[in-house]
Order: C-alpha cells, then structure tokens, then sequence
C-alpha cells in the first residue's frame, strides 16, 4: 500500500479503502479465470499481511498504553489478526480451480471486511480521544516505514518480534522477485 502520508488513522483507513477494492476486483473476476484470481488474491494478501505487522507493531501496542481498557481490545484485534493470517496461508495454498479456493477467499473477505468495521467504529474513535494529533502523526509514519520492511506473505505460526518479521519481510520479496508475484 502506498504511503498516504496522514496520521495512523488516516493511513489505517486508506489501506481499508485499498483492500475493499481490490476485494471488489476478486469479486468481479469470473470463476474460470483462474490465473487472474491468483494474481488479485496475492495481491490483497500482501497488503494484508503489512498491513498487519504494521498494526501488531505500533497501533496496537498504542492502543494497550493509551486507550482506556486498551488491552482486551488489543488481544482481540490481534486475535483477529491470526485467524485471518490462518485462512490468507490456506488461501495460498488452495488451487484456483478448487471450489475451496472460493470458499476460503469468502472467509478472508469477510473476516477482514468485520475487523475494518470493529476498527472504525470502536477502536480508531477511542485512539482518536485518547492521543494527541502529534502523537496520532507520529504513529502514522511508523505505520508507513513498517509495511516497508513488512513479510508480504502470510506467516502464522512465525515468532512475534521485529527482527524476525523484518527477515521474513526481506525473504518474501526475495521470493516474490525470483517467482515473478506482484507484492
């Protein structure tokens, strides 16, 4: 996703709007074109997937320090996260041409699509009270420098720390490189 340059909720809410679209463009693809539900499935994968080391990185530790209760919100969010991590591998791993696949990215788009509106409606109001636009700035750019060095593809059972994620983000476009995916 590109940079929006505005502050953590602003940025958040402009990769929700990316993702819907490219949703959108899934959803219009018939089932028969399979090479090119690939290439749209991989594409709203990576974004996902920075968008949520991005999230894991900076929001949601924000939201635990500042945001009263902020902590069962943030078990929740990151909950959410791992399911939809779970089912983007699944995704990976399904044949276009299986009926799975459909079943699956009917998952994802859902889950995510329930997770965009619990974030906008609950949880980036609550930030919004609870910092200052300075600090809201702040994050915003942390969030764009994150899912610069962010994994494109899912990782679910990988080891919760930053160098970690950075090595798997420097792996993934490697691979993403070497096999040709867009990322």
């Amino acid at each position: 996703m590109t940079g929006h340059e505005g502050n953590i909720i602003a940025e958040l809410t402009a990769d929700h709007r990316e993702v819907e679209g490219m949703f959108a463009k899934f959803q219009a693809l018939e089932p028969g074109e399979h090479s090119r539900r690939r290439e749209v499935a991989d594409e709203f994968t990576a974004e996902l997937v920075r968008h949520s080391v991005a999230e894991e990185q900076h929001l949601y530790p924000a939201v635990r320090e500042h945001v009263p209760g902020g902590g069962p919100i943030a078990d929740k969010e990151v909950a959410d996260h791992e399911k939809v991590e779970q089912l983007l591998k699944d995704l990976e791993r399904a044949d276009t041409a299986n009926p799975d696949f459909d079943t699956v990215a009917a998952k994802v788009i859902a889950e995510v699509t329930a997770h965009v509106k619990d974030e906008e409606e609950n949880l980036f109001p609550a930030l919004l009270e609870a910092c200052t636009q300075d600090y809201l700035f702040e994050l915003g750019e942390k969030i764009r420098q994150a899912k610069k060095t962010a994994p494109t593809r899912p990782h679910p059972n990988a080891p919760d720390n930053k160098l970690a994620t950075t090595g798997a983000g420097l792996a993934d476009r490697m691979r993403d490189a070497l096999t040709g995916r867009n990322s």
